[in-house]
């Protein structure tokens, strides 16, 4: 229920009143139940747990007595009341701000998203205004997929980095001699569509078995090694762009580590995007001063202010027309298996908006919704030439912080970025970003890839003094980049005639869920209710 501004302060005034009567000796007696009642009954109406509050009071007092067991259950409700409203500054419905302060928080959601979303196409050579109009359209989609309740924005996903690269990674090598770098992320996206059809897989199963039946496929052993090897694998980029001017790239590294620690406000929020500027400043000086190569503006000069985001040349229709079989084949297998990582990223970006918001989104909508938007989203984005799509960590800090919960300021910032993307001026200035300042914030991002496999697998206790799940972790992590970092840099094999190749994630991975799946003890159990979710019956979930 969205509570407008004038409701909040008589519910905070409401509960101080009744903390009055209850908290004083930690008892209630007939009179004081009386008096509770009559202070509950103006607003009952409005709130159906004071509704429930008041219908207690009313059972309590017909005995014309108090006993402790009564009592306390008075006290335990009003804990409940104390802690729906303890945070009456949280906003649900941000029509009570008013539209030019709802268009400032939307503002403030493009920002945040920014930085990380036009990363992605600068290091593949993806379009940064087809990621940016596919961020905006792939958000609205999931919006109207999951009845407008999930305050989500969705931007580029970091973990299909490693495929994408795998794919361009091919071009010049043995039996690959002619492939060029645009085809090459052609048949990567491609294979990005395909891995929406695992989000669609999984999304059916959640509907039809429940939630936990399907993540025991997917356990922190499993997907933990998964995340810690994508962003080993790509470590070894960023240190080649680091390579060509350390100084830039070190103003970059300092500047994301002091925004993220000692920043305040929106700016810890952003530190990608203020790592980004400040490296970016420090390559301008230092090129006027001989210590780097100056930035060429000329193509910036040259691009028009608005035109289409999209060009034809670059979506994956193209190759349909005249399709390498054993190439397509190699990009299924080495893109698809990264889903099952993203899938689980996915689930914990639902946990951390349902525990921002308070609001059980496995419940209501539902997962297999959640799910299915942002499988939809990244098929939509890929077929285009943009890159995956996922849910936003940045934007959930963005919650947190403006404590503003309306989607509808999400889609604001949607909207916004949708208008950005038809600006080719735009995508010129973005292309002048020094190889350097991307190498800088790059290698601070992968390393953060790695760093969130070890949290799951810490959060998640993993007990790695077992056998079983010792052998998993191992058997991911050296097939992974055992494979990643050989010679050929993949498993490559001509059958009928066709040239093959599997990425050391892809063969790392589907090992990976098949040891879980055939090996005893088993000992995940997910919960589909997050523990930090207070009371989820209230917010649609189930207790316990």
């Amino acid at each position: 229920m969205a509570f407008t501004a004038e409701e909040k302060v008589k519910f905070a005034a409401l509960l101080t009143s009744i903390e009055k009567f209850v908290y004083a000796d930690g008892k209630c007696d007939i009179k004081e139940v009386e008096m509770l009642i009559g202070l509950v009954e103006p607003l009952a109406a409005h709130d159906k747990d004071l509704a429930k509050f008041k219908q207690l009071l009313i059972d309590v007092a017909a005995d014309g007595i108090v006993d402790i067991d009564e009592s306390d259950a008075i006290s335990a409700v009003i804990a409940k009341l104390w802690e729906k409203y303890e945070a009456s500054d949280a906003i649900y419905d941000a029509r009570v701000l008013g539209i030019p302060k709802m268009g400032v928080l939307g503002v403030q959601h493009m920002f945040a998203m920014f930085g990380a979303t036009i990363l992605v196409p600068i290091l593949t050579g993806l379009s940064p205004s087809a990621t940016l109009l596919f961020a905006g359209l792939g958000t609205l989609l999931f919006h109207f997929l999951t009845k407008r309740m999930v305050p989500a924005f969705l931007g580029s996903s970091f973990a299909f980095l490693a495929g994408y690269f795998a794919l361009t990674g091919l071009c010049g090598t043995e039996g690959y001699k002619e492939l060029t770098k645009s085809v090459a992320l052609q048949y990567a996206s491609i294979g990005v569509m395909a891995s929406a059809v695992i989000y669609f897989i999984v999304a059916g199963f959640v509907k039809a078995c429940g939630v936990k039946t399907v993540m025991k496929f997917f356990p922190p052993v499993v997907t933990g090694p998964i995340i810690i090897g994508i962003g080993l694998v790509l470590a070894p980029v960023a240190i080649n762009s680091c390579t060509t001017n350390w100084l830039v790239a070190l103003v970059a590294i300092i500047a994301v580590i002091i925004f993220s620690i000692f920043g305040s406000g929106m700016l810890k929020i952003i530190p990608i995007l203020m790592g980004v500027i400040c490296s970016y400043i420090s390559a301008v000086l230092l090129g006027f001063c001989g210590l780097a190569d100056k930035i060429d503006y000329s193509n910036v000069a040259k691009a028009a202010w608005i035109g289409l985001p999209v060009q034809w040349s670059n979506t994956v229709f193209p190759v349909f027309s005249n399709c390498n079989t054993g190439l397509l084949v190699t990009a299924l297998a080495i893109v698809v298996p990264i889903a099952f990582a993203t899938i689980m990223e996915h689930v914990g970006d639902i946990s951390a908006i349902s525990s921002t918001v308070k609001r059980n989104f496995f419940a209501n909508p539902g997962l297999h919704r959640t799910m299915l938007g942002d499988g939809l989203a990244t098929a939509l984005a890929a077929a285009f030439g943009a890159p995956a799509n996922t849910t936003y960590g940045e934007n959930t800090g963005v919650l947190s912080l403006s404590k503003v919960y309306d989607p509808k300021v999400i889609r604001i910032a949607a909207c916004l970025a949708i208008l950005v993307s038809f600006c080719p001026k735009f995508s010129a200035f973005i292309a002048t970003i020094p190889a350097a300042t991307i190498g800088g914030v790059s290698f601070v991002l992968y390393g953060m890839i790695s760093a969130v496999g070890v949290r799951n697998l810490v959060e998640k206790q993993v007990d790695l003094g077992k056998s079983r799940n010792m052998l998993i972790a191992a058997v991911i992590l050296v097939l992974t980049l055992g494979i990643s970092f050989s010679a050929a840099q993949a498993i490559k094999f001509t059958a009928f005639g066709v040239n093959f190749a599997l990425s050391g994630l892809a063969v790392g991975a589907l090992t990976g869920i098949i040891l879980n799946a055939i090996l005893p003890g088993k000992d995940f159990d997910f919960e589909e209710s997050d523990p930090s979710i207070k009371d989820p019956e209230r917010f649609g979930g189930n207790k316990n």
